[in-house]
């Protein structure tokens, strides 16, 4: 009887606990009210948690009584007890006021001792110095603090990182240079090896001595995500490494949908500049045609995999592992899919496979380990036989290559590389290059290999940034609507004295170019948006931009008509599978709109430019402060339903 008692009451407490089970939802907002995605919720003295998404949401299933704790970093810790009435529990969270009270260096920051019973060298950093190495390399902030450490550049080159050598010790790895463990994670010296193309900023230019100005498009998004990463770790940004278009077409923006037989739309809007009261600012912006899965034609693609030893860091082949199961779910049956891999040599490790195969491909996948050199070139030349092999007539052929650039095994230079793809394209397959992880990234070898490839490319520092491209993004990125889509602006002297291309240094066309179908050019992907900033200074408008010169005796301005016309901007394309470029002219009408007046994507974009002009320090810009960037995102914020111009904002304010 005793016994049957002890089980009912068991089952009572238990049932009652059942009973007060819950699940808590909520979202998790920073001080200036925008969603915290990266949230970690755990159930206090348990295994169980979770982490909020871009929107700051999250859900959790826990008890009554018990206690969540949220943390994230830079950020006060905060505890909420569960309360019976609780099913909704909303949570801010508050910039702590210092990122770190000390940082202490040591032998291995496992050790939990009080630092004068530590039998090695013990260096503090006060909150100072950890304020410091937020905006700063974290190397370089050491130096002169750490006994018994030589810390030294490793020359002027942009994105070239610090020599760190320990007196007389050897690391894990062998030598005299230290073992980094951020989070965790173990890295070789940060910053070491990265390589970005030399940008020079455009500058004004006379209208009356250069009335048109070329470019070929850029739909790549590498810049941003790239920036965000080393803002997120800490790390000194090289002025080449920020690309201001790239960072503005990092966002899509609300452009109205093209006419049928048209692979895009134009979209044009002017107002004053909010960082010089003296100009103004002209937005292109276009948006290709949107195609339905339904109407997507079946693929063929190969994917390249670096797998050599530079890839064995976690943010890399880890991450592309898991960054290609989201891929690989958007494969239909009628899709194809190839693995190449290099390291010391190049191989294939899983033939030609129907999309429906999905168990297949990801074993594939999951068997991947990294080791050995780079045979980059080797690697892609197979690439393009296995994509020749099973070309699909009027499909999607494309290579899709995963690597941190680090190419030192076969064709390595960035010519012997340009060359090898320029051969490769006229095949009709095209280029997408997706860039991992840090330390040694070659920015400028991916730029080359996606440009000239017919193709575009994007940096995964996350699985958020994976999501977006793989996932969310997915037939932009993999199906070209539109190539070799030039743009060519011509500007009314009457009514525009200087002008000034933000951003789109490396992407700069001969005036002849616009016209010769030989001439390569970006490419327009399903839905992509593209937009491109014109700062110009009025004719009457005097500014310390531009020189004055004697005025011309052969060449005047004879054309007095059109005076309200602003410029003209014209556009050639291709089809994907064409050889001869079609023609669309807009006229744009001049304007005294004041930005505060502007749509909300004029404003938003806006402030994404400022703040890539003042990461490169530019000298075209009279403000260098944050919260004109914060305030002027945040004027353009609007329904953000993905959550990415919030993150934005957050990454601005950290600066």
């Amino acid at each position: 009887m005793k016994k049957l008692l002890h089980i009912l009451v068991i089952a009572f407490f238990a049932i009652n606990l059942q009973a007060q089970e819950k699940t808590i939802t909520g979202i998790i907002t920073d001080d200036l009210g925008l969603p915290l995605p990266g949230v970690m919720i755990i159930v206090k003295n348990t295994s169980n948690g979770t982490q909020s998404d871009f929107k700051g949401k999250y859900a959790l299933t826990a008890f009554v009584g018990q206690i969540l704790v949220y943390q994230h970093v830079g950020y006060n810790t905060v505890e909420r007890k569960i309360l019976k009435k609780d099913s909704i529990i909303n949570i801010t969270m508050q910039d702590a006021e210092a990122v770190l009270d000390e940082v202490i260096i040591t032998a291995y920051g496992g050790i939990k001792k009080n630092k004068k019973a530590l039998g090695y060298s013990v260096s503090n950093l006060s909150r100072r110095d950890a304020r410091r190495i937020k905006r700063n390399n974290i190397v370089t902030t050491l130096n002169g603090r750490v006994a018994g450490v030589q810390i030294s550049g490793t020359g002027g080159a942009s994105g070239s990182g610090t020599n760190f050598i320990i007196r007389s010790k050897s690391s894990i790895n062998g030598n005299n240079q230290p073992l980094y463990v951020i989070d965790g994670v173990p890295y070789n010296n940060i910053g070491l090896g990265e390589d970005y193309s030399k940008i020079q900023e455009n500058a004004f230019k006379n209208v009356q001595l250069a009335p048109l100005s070329t470019f070929s498009i850029d739909v790549d998004k590498a810049g941003y995500s790239n920036v965000r990463r080393m803002i997120n770790n800490g790390q000194q940004i090289p002025p080449d490494a920020v690309k201001v278009e790239e960072m503005i077409n990092y966002f899509s923006y609300n452009y109205k949908e093209p006419n049928k037989n048209e692979p895009f739309s134009i979209n044009t809007e002017i107002a004053s500049s909010p960082w010089n009261s003296k100009t103004k600012l002209v937005r292109i912006g276009l948006k290709g045609k949107d195609i339905t899965k339904g109407n997507v034609p079946a693929s063929n693609l190969v994917f390249l995999l670096d797998v050599s030893g530079s890839m064995n860091n976690v943010n890399k082949l880890p991450l592309l592992k898991e960054s290609l199961r989201i891929l690989v779910e958007q494969l239909r049956e009628k899709d194809k899919v190839s693995i190449v891999v290099y390291a010391g040599a190049a191989g294939v490790v899983l033939e030609s496979t129907s999309g429906i195969k999905k168990e297949k491909i990801l074993k594939a996948i999951n068997n991947l380990n990294a080791g050995g050199s780079t045979a980059g070139g080797q690697g892609i030349e197979l690439a393009y036989k296995i994509a020749k092999e099973n070309f699909i007539k009027d499909g999607n052929n494309r290579i899709v290559l995963a690597t941190d650039g680090d190419f030192n095994v076969g064709a390595t230079s960035n010519q012997s590389m340009e060359d090898l793809i320029v051969e490769k394209r006229k095949e009709g397959i095209f280029l997408t290059v997706l860039g991992f992880g840090m330390g040694n990234y070659k920015d400028s070898k991916m730029e080359i290999l996606a440009d000239k490839g017919n193709g575009n490319h994007a940096y995964i520092d996350t699985m958020q940034e994976a999501k977006k491209v793989l996932g969310t993004e997915f037939f932009g990125t993999m199906y070209t609507i539109a190539k070799d889509v030039k743009i060519q602006v011509e500007f009314n002297p009457n009514k525009v004295r200087a002008y000034r291309l933000i951003g789109y240094e490396n992407r700069l066309l001969n005036d002849e170019d616009f016209n010769d179908d030989k001439k390569d050019a970006g490419e327009l992907g399903s839905g992509h948006t593209v937009t491109a900033f014109y700062e110009i200074i009025p004719v009457g408008v005097e500014s310390d931009y531009i020189k004055s010169i004697d005025n011309l005796k052969y060449t005047k301005v004879t054309n007095t008509n059109n005076t309200n016309e602003l410029l003209t901007v014209k556009f050639r394309y291709k089809d994907p599978d064409g050889d001869v470029s079609k023609l669309l002219v807009n006229t744009v009408i001049d304007t005294n709109k004041n930005y505060n007046d502007a749509s909300e994507d004029f404003k938003f974009s806006a402030a994404v430019a400022l703040f890539g002009l003042q990461l490169r320090d530019s000298n075209f810009i009279n403000t260098k402060k944050s919260s004109d960037v914060i305030a002027l995102a945040k004027a353009g914020k609007g329904i953000d339903e993905e959550g990415y111009r919030a993150e934005f904002i957050r990454l601005v304010k950290s600066m």
